[in-house]
């Protein structure tokens, strides 16, 4: 029977698998410059605007004041911690200057100060590190001590035995003292100022070290902090994302409201909005469909009643010129039909929901669907031929539409190629794919135009081939919805180079 595929006055009606190389490898045409057409349609893809995460915004939201608030914790710690050290060393200078007021003494009614060896002991209890002191008498007299030390300027006006704090500077060090008026309760006499001080290199070490203490372990909570708010958010939008799997997982026509009890009811309004959606969107989809039908039963009928007056018609008595209007309507009667069921199968294509997936045979859809154009190809002068293996192919798919498929651009090839032609099916595996393919000899596709043919209606300039222009767009539209892509690329034959067709079909390899 596949004999039968190849024009009678050849000797080899089919080229069989033993006998391809003799043309070429068939892996030749993987390695020539295609045209695929993924699911963005024979138009390209627009600039995709700039995409915003959600967690990303409420991460930037959470951790960017985190990150800024940080510093300025640091720089409040610092100042806490130098108040926190200089507490402990404060209160060492005022109980230096108690002991230098336990060594105050009146002789001959004259304030005198008398170190013992234990005050001296213990105001100076590790040299160069020690407390230094010095005491001025109620006339401003030395009374002993070191006279290097800065004496304070004020006058102590209700101010005995009362401690007070300042920071100065001796020999380019820095120095904490703490001076206090005793107030000796002698007639004629003033208070007496006794001052002690200390090097702040100990506050400063204790200062540090509070805020190593504090600051360093936030090296390792902040990014741990991090760590755990980016989880946190992350489980908390994992019902968004579940939402976003089941409406991924919807068919095509599903268009069922969302159950808004499955999402949290902070989006709620979002899925109210959506359900609001889609119905409006089942709506429009039945509203179109009843259209579809009803268009197709009132265009089919009359059609065929005009088809069939006009060739009763012809079987008349009638003039030459009369016959040749007769045949005209009745052409256009059939080219009418065929746009109509065109029509129809687009919009089916279009919709695939309503048509089961199975599992099918290409090979058996090959053989039959190139077996009914055998007859045209030959009155037309067209070698039309057949490449398949002899076991089955399987691919999951829908038997008419991938009919139809092989109808269109079986019936693009013959109007397109001249006599003497040649179209050659072929249907094989190639790693992970199984390509339908349709050759022809025909004057071929420039790349400019190869992305354009595929657009309802559109029709290559300078043709003069009848055709509605809907053709590949029902191609396209069917391998679409079986998960294929399509190439469109030069015919792989010795013809004239740059001349021939050959359009690809790719189905993923069904696993079974």
């Amino acid at each position: 029977m596949l004999s039968l595929l190849r024009r009678k006055q050849k000797p080899n009606f089919l080229e069989t698998a033993k006998d391809k190389s003799s043309r070429g490898p068939a892996t030749s045409a993987l390695n020539q410059e295609a045209l695929e057409i993924t699911h963005g349609g024979a138009e390209g893809p627009s600039a995709a605007p700039l995409r915003r995460s959600l967690l990303g915004e409420i991460l930037d939201w959470m951790l960017a004041p985190l990150f800024l608030l940080w510093p300025m914790s640091v720089a409040i710690t610092y100042v806490v911690a130098q108040n926190l050290a200089n507490i402990p060393y404060d209160l060492s200078l005022s109980n230096a200057l108690q002991v230098l007021g336990q060594q105050l003494e009146i002789e001959n009614g004259l304030v005198t100060l008398k170190m013992s060896a234990p005050a001296r002991l213990a105001l100076r209890t590790r040299e160069n590190d020690g407390v230094f002191w010095k005491a001025i008498g109620p006339h401003g007299e030395y009374l002993g001590g070191d006279r290097d030390l800065p004496t304070p300027d004020h006058t102590p006006i209700h101010a005995s035995n009362t401690v007070y704090y300042q920071n100065e500077s001796l020999r380019d060090f820095e120095i904490r003292i703490a001076y206090t008026w005793v107030d000796l309760s002698l007639r004629d006499t003033g208070p007496v100022l006794l001052v002690a001080a200390e090097s702040t290199d100990r506050r400063k070490q204790l200062a540090n070290d509070i805020i190593k203490g504090v600051i360093m372990p936030q090296f390792f909570v902040l990014p741990i902090a991090v760590l755990l708010i980016w989880f946190g958010l992350s489980r908390g939008i994992s019902p968004i994302n579940a939402l976003q799997g089941r409406l991924r997982a919807r068919r095509p026509d599903d268009l069922s409201p969302i159950d808004e009890n499955a999402a949290p009811t902070e989006i709620s309004p979002l899925i109210t909005a959506m359900n609001d959606l889609l119905k409006r969107l089942s709506t429009n989809v039945l509203t179109q469909r009843r259209f579809v039908a009803d268009a197709a039963h009132q265009l089919k009928t009359p059609l065929a009643g005009l088809r069939t007056q006009a060739e009763l018609a012809m079987r008349e008595e009638t003039s030459g010129e009369t016959q040749a209007s007769l045949k005209h309507i009745v052409a256009g009667t059939i080219r009418a039909t065929r746009l109509v069921n065109q029509l129809l199968l687009m919009a089916n294509a279009e919709n695939p929901g309503s048509v089961g997936m199975v599992d099918v045979d290409l090979n058996a859809i090959a053989r039959e669907q190139t077996l009914e154009w055998v007859d045209q190809a030959i009155s037309m002068g067209i070698d039309l031929g057949l490449e398949a293996e002899d076991d089955p192919i399987f691919v999951r798919g829908q038997p008419l539409l991938l009919a139809e498929v092989l109808n269109n651009l079986i019936d693009n090839a013959l109007r397109y190629t001249p006599a003497p032609g040649q179209v050659t099916v072929s249907v094989k595996r190639h790693l992970t794919q199984i390509i339908l393919a349709v050759e022809d000899t025909g004057p071929g596709i420039a790349p400019e135009e190869r992305e354009r043919v595929f657009d309802r209606f559109y029709r290559v300039l300078g043709t003069r081939a009848d055709g509605s222009g809907l053709g590949l767009a029902i191609v396209r539209e069917i391998a679409l919805r079986h998960n294929a892509t399509i190439h469109v690329m030069d015919a792989r034959g010795e013809q004239t180079p740059n001349t021939g067709t050959c359009i690809e079909i790719r189905f993923p390899i069904l696993n079974l």
